[in-house]
């Protein structure tokens, strides 16, 4: 039977931590910020949720994660509508996108702030950190599981110990066996041959001439 783990992530834990930051993409709110809600509703440090997110859970909603950026860009456009429109009275072009605009005054989505950066940085610490927990981890069970393997390594060698001497201790008897019968059948046809003297003795006596007589 194998153990489990009492550290192990459930079903139902990352069914939590898939829906939490799915939610955050999607109300443009940082990742970091979920794995912290994520962290206080199941009893579990940001660092870990961030480290279960990114190595087991992410793959499984690619599409999910894209329908929420989607979404996410959305709200974002209802947000801008009226700046947008203040821009164009003041001199946009009725040609120009929101994407036009948001790039002409450099607000793409690859310009972080320092905040964003330093969240960002502190996220993959702690994640490097678990990750490292995580290894010391795997390394203790496999410590654990070559002690065990040279225990049963070293009991496997006393039991084929024990086999060869009860093989041994066979062959000894099964031999002894052997001789004992041969001596009791060689000493039946010893008894047999010693009765039929006997009873060829008794067919015979001696007269008075000294002369043998056969008894009928």
């Amino acid at each position: 039977m194998t153990a489990v783990r009492q550290d192990a992530w459930s079903t139902e834990d990352d069914l939590i931590l898939a829906e939490v930051t799915l939610r955050h993409i999607r109300e443009g709110s940082t990742q970091l910020a979920a794995f912290e809600e994520v962290g206080e509703k199941i009893g579990r440090t940001s660092a870990a949720c961030g480290f279960r997110w990114n190595s087991c859970v992410r793959k499984s909603y690619e599409d999910a994660i894209s329908i929420a950026k989607g979404q996410r860009q959305k709200r974002s456009y209802l947000k801008k509508q009226p700046a947008l429109r203040g821009a164009q009275v003041a001199g946009l072009t009725l040609g120009e996108t929101e994407e036009d605009y948001a790039r002409s005054e450099g607000l793409t989505e690859n310009t972080l702030s320092i905040d964003a950066v330093i969240r960002f940085l502190r996220q993959w610490k702690g994640t490097f950190q678990e990750a490292g927990r995580q290894l010391k981890m795997l390394e203790r069970d496999l410590r654990e599981k070559e002690e065990e393997l040279t225990e049963l390594r070293t009991e496997n060698e006393r039991l084929s110990k024990e086999v060869n001497l009860a093989q041994t201790d066979y062959r000894v008897v099964n031999d002894d066996y052997k001789a004992l019968i041969q001596i009791m059948d060689r000493a039946r046809r010893l008894a047999f041959l010693n009765e039929e003297e006997e009873e060829l003795k008794t067919r015979f006596k001696m007269d008075a001439n000294g002369n043998l007589e056969r008894i009928e």
